[in-house]
């Protein structure tokens, strides 16, 4: 369980799609450019060859950590889960003491989080205080820019946005 990377069915789609495509199309464009720098010549000063042999490397790395990841996947429908408590998938609203401002997060997986978009990783130091508490509960959490004092307004599920269309 500790291994298992928990996501949304939204974020190992857009991973399969990457993988899918890393290995149909741009491995296969890499090795045209490879084999087309190899008949330029000169491989020591050919520039194109390895532009193209660095590519290879990124390419297949990337494809590595996508099937680790894939591997590891555990998806998770937030829909299904119990939200009197904060979980994967909740959308909370806090209210940073302080300065009473209210903050809106909703908790994801790692590689799907956009914190400018609200959506933090299940992983974050925020995510990490907020897991398992309920509305009206206080927490301190430490912070980047320090500690800071909260308390759970709401929490709820909804439709995760993970994508702003303009």
């Amino acid at each position: 369980m500790t291994n298992s990377e928990p996501m949304t069915k939204y974020g190992f789609q857009k991973i399969s799609d990457e993988l899918n495509y890393l290995k149909s199309v741009e491995r296969i464009a890499n090795a045209k450019e490879i084999e087309h720098a190899v008949e330029l010549g000169d491989l020591k000063e050919n520039a194109e060859y390895h532009a193209a042999k660095e590519r290879q490397v990124q390419i297949d790395s990337r494809i590595e950590e996508l099937t680790a990841l894939i591997g590891k996947a555990q998806i998770v429908d937030p829909a299904e889960l119990e939200h009197a408590r904060i979980s994967f998938g909740s959308t909370v609203v806090l209210c940073e003491l302080e300065s009473d401002e209210e903050v809106t997060y909703t908790i994801v997986g790692g590689f799907e989080s956009n914190p400018s978009m609200g959506l933090i990783s299940f992983n974050s130091p925020l995510a990490k205080q907020m897991l398992g508490r309920e509305e009206g509960d206080q927490f301190k959490a430490k912070l980047p820019g320090g500690v800071k004092e909260y308390e759970v307004v709401e929490v709820k599920y909804q439709e995760i946005v993970f994508e702003s269309h303009h």
